[in-house]
Order: C-alpha cells, then structure tokens, then sequence
C-alpha cells in the first residue's frame, strides 16, 4: 500500500483541514463516550477510527505537522504494527492514567495557539489537568470541537438495543431498595439531586439490562435521581412498555436521551447535585447553573454495586460452576483434537465460546476472548484476526506456550478466568516463568488483611516472586468484577495505582488476581482467578476477639485447573504445593456432577494432586 493514501493518512490530512478551518493548532482524541466508558459504542471509537489502533486503551493527539498515539505497556507491540505507515508516533507511557499527551500538546503548540477537544467526552478531571498544563504553556483550550463531526461522514448512529430487566432470583435486591439506599447517601450529603452518567451504575441501580455495548450488558443512559423520583435519559423506543410499566410503578419516569442536559439547566438555586467529578464529563456538568450548590463525591451506587450479597455470591459461584464446566469440555476437545485437525487462535476463540453457549444461564461473552500462541501471548491484549493469527500445531516449530483469556456473562454474574498451557513439552525457562507468576498468585490468593485496607497496598504481594528475580510486569494485579455486569469495574484495583480511601477493600467484593509476565517475541504468562472479600476463617485469628480489627481473606471463586506439566517443582514450598492440591480438589468436587465422558476425564486428570 502507497502509505501517502493510505485510509489513515487521509482521515489525518482531513482532521488537519477541519484544524485550519477552525483556526486550531492541534486537536486531542481521547477514547471516550459521553458516560466515560471503558468500552465504547461504535459512535465514539474515534480514536480507533483516526489512528487504525485497535487497543480499548490510548489517546491520539494530532497537530498540523505530527500526530502521537499514547498507550501503556499492554498496547506497545499491537500499537507499532497498527500504526506503522500512518505518520503517527507512538508515545509509550507507563500507566493507562499517565499524563505525557498534556506535556506533548503543551510542548508541541505555540504559546498563543488553541487546542481543541470535544467536551462532551473529556471528564471533569481530565479537563482540569488539561487546562492548568495548557495555559501554563499559554496555550488556550476550545472544548467545544467534535473533530469527528467534521470529518466523519458514516460514523454510526447511537445503538438501538433494546432494554430489559434483570429479574429475579438473580436480581436479589429490588429497584425500589437500591433507590432507597442511594437517596440516603444523598441525605448524608445534604443532596436533594444526584446525577449518573456511568451506564454500569446505572444498569445496577435501576435492574436493568442492554447491549449498546459489545460484551457489557448495559445500555446508554443518564439519571437524575431526586429525593421522591427519579428520570431515566435513554432513547426513545429502546425501553418497551412493560418495562416502562414496571418503572413508573417505582416512580422513574422516562424522558429523551438527548434532554439529559437540559435538566441539568433547569436545577435551581434550591437544588444541591451530587455529581462525581470522575464519571462526568465536562460538558454535562457546564450544563449545571451556576447558582446551584454541586457536592462532588464517588457516586453511592458504585460503592454498593461492588459489594455483593451473599445472595448475589451466590449465584456467582454457580456461574463460575457452569463457566468451569465449559471450559473442561472444550480443554477436553483441544487435547484430543491437537495435531489431528488443523487449530488456529480463531479456533479456540470459536469452540470455547460454543462451549460456553451451553451453559444454563449464558447471555454472552464478557471480553473479546484473547487467545495468543507463543509471541502473541506475550501482548497482554492480543486478539487474533482473520488476516493475523498463528496455528498450534504440538510438534516442532508449533510448540510453545498457549495463553487464553476468557469470560462470559452470566444473568448470575460475570467470569474472567486466565490459563496457561503447554503446546508440546515446555522447556526449562518457561517452566520457571510460569512457576514464578503461579507464586504470585497463590501468595495474593492467600492473602489475609484488615477490612479497609487500600487494595494498591496488596499488589506487591503478587509481584514479590517475580520481583525477588529482578522481573516484573506492565499492567494492574487485580480489577474488580461486575455482577452480569462490566468485566471491569471500580472502585478497588489491586494495582500501582496511587491508593484513594473510596479503594478499601471490604467484604463482597470481587475480584481478579491475574500477575503475569512477558518476553517480547517468545511467550506470555498469566494466570488469573476471580476472589470474594470473605470474613477470615482462620480460629487463631478470631481468637483475637476483634482487639486488632476484622480481618477478610479470598475466597477462590474460579473453577478450572491450573495447568500442572509447565510447573518446575524446585521452586515451589510445600505450603504452596499444598495450596494448589486444595484448589484442585475444589475444583474436581464442584465441576465433576456438571460434566461427563471426555470432559469428566480431562477434569480428573488435570486435577491430579502433586
């Protein structure tokens, strides 16, 4: 391909024409909706659409004479194959949270000149850093300026899926009680107004459900929650009139996507909103009249979301238990089939995915599967495409390490589970790599520490191993886990983050435990379970009578086995011997009534005790 026409290259040329039209130096693409999404609707995949980088992860900055995608270690690899050809640099960052492309403007335009951005997706936060960083630079802000709009013929529409609920018995607690909880968290604010933007918070909050986001079950809305009602801002025709129905019924009325912000304007000065200055975007919250008095605070609903119930806990364990049974009927299949059909990345992607179909309560994947051979799974966020994946053959050249990365969404919860296992024999060094990384999941996973604790401080615990050998790796320990919900969600990340007190880790919570490690070009390692905060069970610490406060520990809540042919026994303690037979055994008692014939048999021979 000629890279001067390249589609790119074109899409740049055209935003730097909408830059001269518009009197602007430079404009920034953050991946961003106007709910701050992780995942984003096709409408706003902008970022992706401008730079061909495909990663959920990455801002693009484009100037008159240079552009710049920054992306953190998880993205380096994918990003410098995506984007080879198009003129634009990549800037590696350490941390998705960093801040390189506000010193990249400041330093790239003229003092004097203006930066455009599209406020409607930049987050009060972000906006707020990009606005000291340019003016110190005496460099003005315009936030008014949808690049895309300009120069985005057939961007897509909003997504018209419709809304339904989530019932119960899976939904345990009912709309009408989660309201209630949340307006009293407004009361302890002295807020008569609260408004939500996150479509996760809202999902949960209202007992509903959607698919305006692919692999989220959640649907694009706002909400002003008053002392007495409340209103859902979601498109017309996507809520049908039984649901409807059932939300008058508890007092939420329903009003166009679009007139979000105009409620905000018609607040008075009687009013006082709770927002959250980290889920609301710069736009929405310029739609507030000055007079009204604004508390900023973590949204209540996403402090509430994160702790489960015990009837919540327990339909996860049953989704975990039909999710496992999954996974040994398609390990099953992929060893017997292994060097009789042809297997590619896309293969596994396809069978694990049927294999998960079957399951009782099944409503779809949770993540695009990530299943990376070898070098692809050195790319913590690999996916194989039509025009690019490798085969997995056993023998000779087709030997290796076979990362998968999968989950499904459940109407009982949400799984995420990351295995290793060998293609052939594994050699030595990738024996003591997947050694050292399974260590690092065992001494989290048996982690005990006081409630409250800031969940940043555990991530060291997980990399102690791995340290201990001068390696290390890029991305977080542990995020949290939705209920049939986002397979990311806030507020804890067992991480580098810098801790924030909204992080303590508290009893219901679930989440990932999933180190790693990466040699570019060779192999990756992960090995990921999802935990429970559970009440410590251990009598000695009781024993204590509460003098040195509660104490939690992980309940382990995936259920497959952890591949035991890579492990190099010489470094692994009996204590942690000892753990990985106790899971084991966990794991066969729990799968073995849900499976049979060749899937039954894999599960009992992967599940031998060392």
């Amino acid at each position: 391909m000629d890279t001067r026409t390249s589609p790119i290259r074109l899409r740049l040329e055209r935003v730097r024409d909408a830059l001269k039209q518009q009197g602007l130096a430079a404009v920034l693409v953050p991946s961003s909706d106007p709910h701050l999404s992780e995942y984003l609707p096709e409408r706003w995949q902008g970022r992706q659409w401008l730079s061909g980088f495909t990663g959920s992860m990455g801002t693009l900055a484009v100037a008159l004479d240079k552009a710049a995608l920054f992306a953190d270690s998880r993205y380096w690899v994918q990003a410098e194959a995506e984007i080879a050809g198009t003129g634009i640099e990549l800037v590696k960052i350490p941390t998705g949270a960093a801040a390189h492309h506000l010193d990249w403007l400041a330093t790239t335009v003229k003092a004097g000149d203006t930066v455009g951005v599209d406020g409607s997706v930049l987050g009060l936060a972000a906006a707020q850093a990009l606005k000291s960083r340019l003016a110190a630079a005496g460099v003005k802000l315009r936030t008014d300026f949808d690049v895309l709009a300009a120069i985005w013929p057939e961007r897509p529409g909003l997504p018209d899926a419709p809304v339904y609920e989530h019932r119960p018995p899976h939904a345990p607690l009912a709309r009408g009680a989660k309201l209630a909880k949340v307006r009293e968290a407004m009361a302890r604010h002295g807020a008569n107004q609260h408004f939500v933007s996150t479509v996760d918070d809202i999902a949960w909050l209202f007992n509903l459900r959607g698919a305006d986001v692919t692999y989220n079950p959640v649907f694009l809305a706002h909400a002003l929650i008053g002392l007495h009602g409340a209103t859902l801002f979601v498109a017309d025709g996507k809520v049908p009139a039984a649901v409807q129905a059932a939300l008058i019924a508890d007092g939420v009325a329903l009003a166009p996507y679009a007139e979000a912000g105009a409620a905000l304007q018609a607040l008075g000065a009687q009013d006082t909103l709770l927002i959250d200055p980290s889920r609301v975007t710069l736009g929405l919250r310029e739609n507030v009249p000055a007079g009204v008095k604004v508390i900023e605070a973590i949204n209540p609903s996403t402090l509430f979301k994160s702790r489960k119930s015990s009837a919540e806990a327990a339909h996860i364990r049953e989704a975990m238990a039909q999710d496992g049974a999954a996974m040994c009927e398609f390990y099953a299949w992929f060893e017997q089939t292994l060097g009789k059909e042809r297997i590619t990345e896309l293969t596994i992607d396809e069978k694990l995915s049927a294999a998960r179909a079957k399951r009782p309560g099944f409503v779809g994947l949770s993540f695009s599967t990530i299943a990376g051979f070898n070098a692809n799974g050195a790319m913590p966020h690999y996916r194989a495409t039509p025009e690019s994946h490798a085969e997995i053959m056993g023998k000779g050249e087709g030997q290796g390490l076979l990362l998968i990365d999968s989950g499904g969404q459940y109407l009982g919860g949400t799984t995420d589970i990351t295995r290793v296992w060998p293609i052939g024999t594994p050699n030595a060094a990738q024996q003591r790599d997947y050694t050292l990384v399974l260590r690092g999941t065992i001494a989290l996973s048996r982690t005990r520490f006081p409630r409250g604790t800031l969940s940043p401080m555990l991530d060291a615990i997980a990399r102690a191993p791995l340290w201990e050998q001068g390696l290390d790796y890029g991305h977080g320990t542990g995020h949290g886990v939705g209920y049939f919900l986002n397979v990311h969600e806030g507020p804890q990340s067992i991480s580098k983050a810098v801790p924030t007190p909204h992080m303590a880790m508290e009893p219901g919570m679930v989440t990932s435990i999933e180190p790693g490690l990466y040699r570019e070009g060779q192999w990756g390692i992960r090995i990921e379970n999802l935990v429970l905060n559970v009440p410590a069970q251990d009598p000695a610490v009781n024993a204590e009578g509460g003098r040195f406060g509660e104490f939690l520990e992980f309940e382990t809540l995936t259920l497959c086995p952890i591949d035991t042919r890579c492990i190099d026994r010489s470094l692994l303690r009996q204590d942690e011997i000892d753990w990985l037979n106790r899971y084991h055994a966990t794991v066969r008692e729990r799968l073995a009534p849900l499976v049979t014939g060749d899937a039954l048999a894999w599960l009992t021979e992967r599940t031998k005790p060392l």
